[in-house]
């Protein structure tokens, strides 16, 4: 699900006081460059024809994010009601047959979360536990918040947002969203998007060691929408990995009539990113104008791609949204 119609830095701290969760909202930082391997230009979408997961019970089932833990597959996903999105937690044996588990997460009126979302979320297993990252409150100005489990079924949500928008008159000023967090040694790595007061909307990057505390990079945004009617004139939805000597980068890229498809970018440090030619459209009639939310898994010599699709051209919702499957092989 796109969260597409929502919508003064601090000097970096000496070295020697360094700390990622006490020295300030912005720093200037990269990610470690990846380790040396066969490069390669770029990679071929081959999509399942159906969906893995319907939208039985409700309007949209959108926004995968899978875990892998103990060979079972986690898929905590958003799923829309008519009136508010909720987060839903499937488990599978294999990625492609999955077995619903209920309802996770819902929004809270009487919190900051408000009520009308509390989904289209970031989910990883670290550490001994389940950590997903959300989108929650008001829609003009959504934040995003966390919520632990130790089994994928029981959730803890911390009081208050963990990521919230910008000050006035920056890039992320009217509201953050569709976060996707990865782990590289001792630092945790999330990009989100942004929008600003004109309705721009960029995707940038912030680094924590705990993933409650963050600190943005004083120079995002790290990837600007495409021009005047293009295919990612407004994007959002990335999903990350690390493989062939580079970082990756797969978004979900909005046009002027609200089709929706995939694109690709690269980087060798996480912060200057190079988008690739083309993009990825989907070829059945339950997708055929809606691909979006990827969320992806290192596995073997491909990449598994979960993603939402529709068949109507809706920003938000209402787009029959279901989930399906893909890989992503490397073109050499």
């Amino acid at each position: 699900m796109l969260i597409l119609g929502w919508w003064g830095r601090l000097v970096a701290c000496p070295a020697v006081m360094l700390c990622l969760t006490g020295c300030g909202r912005y720093a200037d930082f990269s990610l470690p460059a990846p380790a040396a391997a066969q490069r390669v230009n770029s990679f071929d979408w081959k999509a399942d024809p159906s969906p893995v997961l319907s939208n039985a019970g409700a309007v949209d089932v959108l926004n995968p994010s899978v875990v892998l833990r103990d060979g079972v597959y986690y898929n905590l996903y958003s799923a829309y009601d008519g009136k508010a999105w909720h987060t839903d937690l499937a488990t599978s044996p294999d990625g492609m047959a999955w077995r619903n588990q209920g309802r996770m997460l819902s929004p809270q009126p009487d919190t900051w979360e408000g009520s009308y979302i509390a989904a289209n979320g970031s989910a990883l297993f670290d550490s001994g536990e389940f950590l997903y990252w959300y989108v929650a409150g008001p829609r003009e100005k959504p934040g995003i918040g966390l919520a632990r489990s130790t089994d994928g079924k029981a959730w803890r949500k911390n009081p208050t947002p963990v990521l919230e928008s910008g000050p006035r008159g920056s890039w992320d000023e009217r509201g953050v969203a569709d976060p996707v967090v990865m782990r590289i040694g001792d630092t945790l790595y999330m990009y989100f998007l942004g929008q600003d007061r004109a309705r721009r909307q960029r995707l940038g990057l912030a680094r924590s060691t705990d993933g409650s505390h963050w600190q943005k990079l004083r120079s995002n945004p790290v990837l600007e929408g495409g021009p005047a009617g293009s295919f990612d004139e407004r994007l959002g939805e990335p999903a990350i990995w690390l493989s062939h000597g580079y970082y990756w980068m797969i978004y979900t890229g909005r046009d002027i009539r609200e089709y929706r498809r995939l694109g690709l970018a690269r980087s060798s440090d996480g912060v200057v990113w190079t988008k690739l030619p083309g993009s990825f459209a989907g070829g059945e009639q339950w997708n055929a104008k809606v691909l979006c939310d990827p969320s992806v898994l290192v596995e073997s010599n491909f990449i598994r791609v979960w993603f939402g699709g529709g068949d109507v051209a809706s920003p938000d919702e209402n787009l029959h949204g279901q989930i399906g499957i893909a890989k992503l092989v490397p073109r050499l």
